[in-house]
């Protein structure tokens, strides 16, 4: 695909995905929705770690509402169906480790976006905002699911509800994302945490995500089966081998991953 509103860069097995439409603050179209579809896709079968990114200042202002002359006729619940369900699940079920890198506002569904990732890393300028009620809607794009799990109920109908920004402090404290850094830093912590999954063993990776995941529906005597049959999985793969081998060598380990 001929990118036209992002940017996928993949380099080392890491790809870089980058929203590229500064002049709206990178807000979410259908072309963008689409494109961002195919990227993850891409990154899932030729990289070992997806990183996204905005372009300038903002990671993204949620769903483009600047060309009036279709809002009237926007249908919601078909392009959150048709469009938006494809992105997220892209990112959501892309078989490698991701990581939202946000440097600047996260609003509506682009702060939805930034959550479908396994791990959120904020410079400490950013701001998450659920915007949806000061236009009469509720979060979407994942908002009312990720938002729960990650940081409780209480916060999540707050957050909905007053549709107040959060701070990328208060959602690092809050538990909504990974971790919140200074500004000076954050280019260069969140290359170096993609470096770290990309040199690791992403076979293991791929288990961790299904089994935190899988866990909110199990009992405990389920889970535990879970852990024993990834676990057995894992036990029997070349990485493992590698990974104690290392350990006994006292050597940075040489993983093969998936």
């Amino acid at each position: 695909m001929d990118y036209q509103t992002i940017t996928l860069d993949i380099s080392e097995s890491i790809a870089v995905l980058t929203l590229n439409r500064a002049d709206k603050m990178n807000a979410l179209n259908t072309q963008m929705r689409a494109e961002i579809a195919h990227a993850a896709q891409e990154a899932g079968r030729n990289a070992k770690v997806l990183v996204l990114t905005g372009a300038g200042g903002a990671f993204c202002s949620g769903q483009d509402l600047s060309d009036q002359a279709n809002l009237g006729n926007l249908d919601m619940e078909r392009t959150l169906r048709d469009e938006y369900l494809p992105m997220l699940k892209a990112i959501y079920d892309c078989p490698i480790p991701t990581i939202s890198a946000v440097n600047g506002a996260a609003a509506g569904a682009g702060a939805n976006l930034a959550l479908a990732a396994d791990v959120v890393i904020a410079t400490e300028s950013a701001y998450f905002l659920q915007a949806f009620t000061r236009i009469g809607l509720i979060p979407d794009a994942g908002g009312t699911y990720w938002m729960t799990r990650n940081m409780g109920s209480a916060k999540a109908m707050g957050a909905a509800l007053f549709a107040d920004k959060i701070s990328a402090r208060q959602a690092d404290d809050w538990g909504l994302i990974w971790e919140a850094v200074p500004d000076a830093e954050f280019e260069a912590l969140w290359k170096a945490r993609a470096a770290h999954l990309a040199k690791g063993p992403t076979l293991a990776y791929g288990h961790v995500k299904e089994a935190i995941r899988g866990s909110w529906d199990n009992t405990l005597e389920q889970q535990l089966s879970v852990e024993g049959h990834k676990q057995g999985a894992c036990g029997q793969s070349r990485d493992f081998q590698e990974g104690v081998m290392a350990f006994l060598e006292k050597r940075p380990a040489k993983y093969q991953g998936r």
